[in-house]
């Protein structure tokens, strides 16, 4: 393939703008709130975990203060009524009276167990209230901090963005003063590369794989037409000659 030797050298500034392109991406992909923000969601969402499982903590032990309430009044409510029937001296017979008598210590002891259990249903209410509020309050706090972080990131992208268009529209002119059959040869080379699709000849040393030709290669580079396009013979990138 033959192009002008300042063509060729203009290949340089397009890999050197491919190159600054493709660090501004990396550095987009690589941003730290990137990581933050998953590391954030991923704590978010085992928060959204503990939180069900603390509503329903709490909604079971409702149920079982209500029930517990609801088993308390029948008991109570006897209670009251034995007593009344004793104190109200009605009861003749003494076997029945003692037998009232025993029902009302007996139901005294029932309600002082319901009452314990009562008051361990309360607290389990209580716990699993306060459980609620500390996730939600953690939640939200973790929220905000997503929204600073995105915040953040969205100016950070934008302002990599703003240079990325910086160096596209430079391309694009690049792309203008070379041959399309040079480009064409550069993007392929490119894509297979590693993104460098053209390197200097520095010396003996191609600056795409770093190694130095041997000899008879050498020899053949220094021979060529400056309109020659050459390629290095150990990575096959196109070799552009910056000395005369």
């Amino acid at each position: 393939m033959k192009a002008d030797p300042g063509a060729q050298r203009r290949l340089l500034d397009l890999q050197a703008v491919d190159t600054a392109i493709g660090q501004l991406d990396h550095r987009v992909k690589i941003l730290p709130e990137h990581a933050l923000l998953a590391e954030r969601q991923s704590r978010r969402q085992a928060l959204g975990q503990a939180l069900v499982a603390a509503e329903t903590a709490l909604s079971d032990a409702t149920a079982a203060q209500t029930k517990a309430e609801a088993d308390l009044a029948p008991v109570r409510e006897r209670l009251a009524r034995d007593e009344r029937t004793v104190d109200g001296g009605t009861l003749s017979d003494p076997k029945t009276l003692k037998a009232m008598i025993d029902e009302i210590a007996h139901l005294k002891t029932r309600i002082s167990t319901l009452e314990d259990e009562e008051l361990e249903l309360m607290e389990a209410v209580e716990n699993a209230e306060a459980e609620q509020v500390r996730i939600r309050t953690e939640r939200t706090a973790i929220e905000d901090e997503m929204r600073a972080l995105i915040a953040k990131r969205d100016a950070a992208v934008g302002d990599l963005q703003a240079d990325l268009a910086d160096r596209r529209s430079v391309r694009a002119g690049l792309l203008t003063e070379i041959p399309g059959p040079l480009v064409d040869t550069y993007e392929k080379v490119r894509s297979r590369s590693n993104g460098v699709g053209a390197a200097t000849l520095k010396g003996r040393r191609c600056t795409g794989c770093g190694l130095e030709a041997n000899p008879s290669d050498y020899e053949h580079y220094l021979a060529a037409a400056a309109d020659e396009v050459l390629r290095c013979e150990e990575c096959d990138r196109i070799l552009v000659r910056t000395e005369s």
